[in-house]
């Protein structure tokens, strides 16, 4: 007999519980332990469980999450093309596609759906994410260079990232200040102050810009430093390249 996936002799497995969920995350976080660890992170995760739970009973493909997070994130650009008071919508875009974010990796982890596939799309979903909430700035008001600037910084962070971890840099081995739940913070300040004072929206857009600049600056360099110091104790840290 044939059975679906998430069925065991003919029956509906249930959900993972909170504590067998945090066990998997670990798992493929580098064996990063949430329940000894910081407690926001163990509260961050507990409510992501508590989300995801309802679209891991009911198999929704947590690719089917993810495009549905970029859906999201892209309302926000009309949004802040119409102006006046639409951009505080394009607030609860960005809210709801960065639950999205992480509500989709952990509906993979409830249903046993993790795969090295599901991993690129969501890097690439994320970076999607970022050059909208860089275009619903430019539409604000913001800046071409400095969004062009802040869209070049993160790249460079994210890509840093990408290369360290093809050169063995454990995933988590270092939160920087330019995490993309910081930057969606920050283009929804913008957003925000936009749709709250709609005659100052191109100097709250043009200093969200800024802020992506900062935080994506100063990420890069806290990752490259622990990036080389973690590489060149593995004797990696030479200066000639390997391709």
């Amino acid at each position: 007999m044939t059975l679906r996936p998430g069925t065991m002799g003919g029956v509906h497995r249930p959900v993972p519980n909170r504590e067998t969920y945090l066990a998997r995350w670990a798992t493929l976080h580098g064996g990063y332990d949430p329940a000894n660890g910081l407690w926001l992170v163990r509260a961050w995760l507990g409510l992501i469980h508590r989300l995801a739970s309802p679209f891991a009973a009911l198999r929704v493909p947590p690719s089917a999450v993810t495009a549905a997070g970029v859906a999201l994130v892209a309302l926000a650009v009309p949004a802040a093309a119409t102006g006046g008071r639409w951009p505080l919508l394009g607030v609860a875009a960005l809210l709801l596609g960065g639950l999205a974010d992480s509500v989709d990796g952990a509906v993979a982890v409830l249903t046993d759906r993790v795969s090295a596939w599901g991993y690129v799309l969501d890097s690439v979903a994320d970076r999607c994410g970022d050059a909208l909430c860089l275009l619903a700035l430019w539409y604000l008001g913001a800046p071409g260079g400095l969004v062009v600037a802040a869209g070049v910084a993160l790249g460079l962070l994210e890509y840093t990232r990408a290369r360290a971890g093809c050169a063995g840099f454990a995933e988590i081995g270092v939160v920087t200040v330019g995490e993309r739940p910081t930057r969606l913070i920050v283009a929804g300040f913008g957003l925000a102050g936009a749709g709250v004072v709609p005659g100052l929206a191109g100097t709250v857009a043009g200093a969200a810009a800024g802020g992506t600049l900062a935080v994506a600056v100063i990420g890069l360099g806290q990752l490259t430093v622990t990036v080389r110091a973690a590489l060149a104790g593995d004797g990696q840290g030479g200066d000639r390249p390997a391709d």
